[in-house]
């Protein structure tokens, strides 16, 4: 997750791949830091706190400025996405100009639902996931500040059935977000309580 799924990876490499002897690459990607327990500042605007080892991936040409991901097992596997204080009138996404159907710029204005529309749209341009189902969108504190919890399964272009959920919030009119996506067999189910730790960690850092 990215706050893309990254498909088309020929195959899933073993987390201490990705953090061993400096760093594994997963394909056309990039390559990976470690990233230890304990308080670590992220996508700008944030700062969490994981309990156990993350990967984090090498920033890309089609990362917006405020995004960072990690995965413990690789990105097909699990992918943790943060994005830290999107301002208003920006796309989650890059390079939207060829897409048909572009997924919809952030609006500081936009409500939970609009916002689980706004994801739901990425998914299906951007990664070629099909039958998309939201199934669940509650309120829900994040850094402090009334924000949404957007839980929802997709297939994605490969077929692989997938679970995820967002947790999120717009603070003055920028929006911060975490998502974790996940094979919905064993990795999603397996991330969910250290994600869960990382959401009720993190604070505003500037």
């Amino acid at each position: 997750m990215k706050l893309r799924i990254l498909i088309a990876l020929a195959a899933a490499v073993s987390a201490a791949a990705c953090a061993g002897g400096g760093g594994g690459g997963y394909g056309g990607y990039g390559y990976y830091s470690l990233i230890q327990p304990g308080p670590e500042r992220v996508a700008r605007g944030m700062t969490v706190a994981p309990t156990i080892r993350w990967n984090r991936a090498q920033r890309t040409y089609n990362d917006i400025s405020r995004e960072e991901n990690w995965t413990l097992n690789g990105p097909l596997l699990d992918n943790l996405s943060f994005i830290g204080g999107l301002e208003s009138g920006k796309a989650i996404v890059r390079g939207q100009r060829r897409q048909e159907r572009q997924v919809p710029r952030f609006r500081a204005e936009m409500s939970p639902p609009e916002l689980a529309s706004m994801l739901e749209t990425f998914y299906r341009v951007r990664s070629g996931s099909v039958e998309f189902a939201m199934t669940g969108l509650v309120p829900r504190t994040f850094l402090g500040h009334p924000g949404f919890q957007f839980d929802y399964t997709h297939l994605d272009g490969d077929e692989v059935e997938r679970q995820g959920r967002a947790v999120g919030a717009i603070i003055d009119n920028r929006l911060y977000m975490a998502l974790l996506d996940g094979t919905r067999t064993h990795y999603f189910p397996t991330a969910l309580p250290e994600f869960e730790r990382i959401v009720d960690s993190a604070e505003l850092s500037h």
